[in-house]
C-alpha cells in the first residue's frame, strides 16, 4: 500500500464538497422518452448542425426552470436564513478533463440560458468541451486555487462562494452533470445549486405506447434538490415540466447566428 497526497489539481473538488455540507439534499428521478430529440439531432446533423444531449437538457430545463422561480434560488445562514432568487437562469455545466496529467472534474457557468438558443449553448459546450483548462483563461481562479497551500486555499474558495451575491456566477442558478457517455444509467449529484439533474444515457428500451409495446430512445433524469428551499411538490412539478419539455420537443432546427 502506498500513501500520497491527493493531487492539488483535485483541491478544488474538496473544497467545493466541504462548502456544500450544509446542503439537505432529496432525490427525485423519473424516464424520459427522448424519440424528439433524436429525430431534431438527425435532422440538425443533416442541416450541417450537431448538438450534445447536455444542450438540449441545458435548453429545456432552462426554460422549465423560468417557471419555477422558486426553485431558480439560492440559501444562505443558519438561524436567520435568507433566500435569493435570480433573475435569470444560469446553467453550471460539469466537464470531465485532464489537467496536469490528472483526470477532475471541472465545471462552468452558462449565463442567461433561459433566454440562449440551442446553437448558442451548444457553441459554449462545444468551447468548453474542446478547450485545455491548463491554458483557458475561464479557469485561471480554479489553477491559483490549486497554487495556494490547502488552509488557505479553502478560505478563498468559501471567501467567494458563499455571499448570495456572487453565489450564482460561481455555482450558477442549477448545474447538470452527466455520465451518459459511459454505460450510466442514472446517478445523482448536489451541484451546489438548490436543483441539480443528472444525466444518464440514452438506450433504446420497451415503451408502452396506445397499448402497444414498442422500442425508443429512453434517458433516466435525475433530479436532486436542495430541501431547505423548496418542498417535493416543487421539484416534482419542475421535472415534470423539464419532461415534458425534452418529450415535446418539436420546433424546427434553430438556424446558427450569424
Amino acid at each position: 500500500m502506498s500513501v500520497t497526497p491527493i493531487a492539488r489539481q483535485r483541491r478544488h473538488t474538496l473544497y467545493f464538497l466541504r462548502e456544500i455540507r450544509g446542503f439537505a439534499p432529496v432525490f427525485l428521478d423519473t424516464e424520459v422518452d427522448m424519440t424528439a430529440i433524436r429525430e431534431h439531432r438527425e435532422a440538425s446533423k443533416a442541416a450541417g448542425r450537431r448538438y450534445s444531449a447536455v444542450t438540449y437538457i441545458v435548453h429545456t430545463a432552462s426554460r422549465a426552470l423560468a417557471k419555477h422561480p422558486e426553485a431558480n434560488a439560492a440559501i444562505r445562514g443558519g438561524l436567520w436564513p435568507k433566500i435569493a432568487r435570480h433573475d435569470s437562469v444560469d446553467a453550471k455545466v460539469t466537464l470531465d478533463k485532464s489537467l496536469d496529467g490528472h483526470r477532475v472534474v471541472l465545471s462552468t457557468v452558462f449565463p442567461g440560458t433561459d433566454t440562449a438558443t440551442l446553437e448558442q449553448i451548444q457553441e459554449r459546450v462545444a468551447h468548453f468541451r474542446d478547450g485545455d483548462p491548463a491554458t483557458m483563461p475561464e479557469f485561471t481562479g480554479a489553477r491559483m486555487l490549486h497554487k495556494l497551500p490547502a488552509a488557505l486555499g479553502r478560505l478563498a474558495f468559501a471567501a467567494g462562494v458563499r455571499p448570495l451575491s456572487r453565489r450564482a456566477g460561481m455555482f450558477g442558478t442549477f448545474a447538470v452533470t452527466s455520465l451518459g457517455h459511459r454505460p450510466v444509467d442514472g446517478f445523482h449529484s448536489v451541484g451546489g445549486t438548490t436543483v441539480t439533474l443528472g444525466v444518464g444515457r440514452i438506450a433504446d428500451r420497451p415503451v408502452v405506447r396506445d397499448g402497444e409495446i414498442a422500442v425508443a430512445p429512453v434517458m433516466r433524469l435525475n433530479l436532486a434538490f436542495d430541501h431547505r428551499v423548496i418542498d417535493g411538490a416543487e421539484a416534482a412539478d419542475l421535472l415534470a415540466d423539464i419532461k415534458d419539455g425534452l418529450e415535446g420537443f418539436g420546433a424546427p432546427p434553430e438556424e446558427p447566428q450569424r
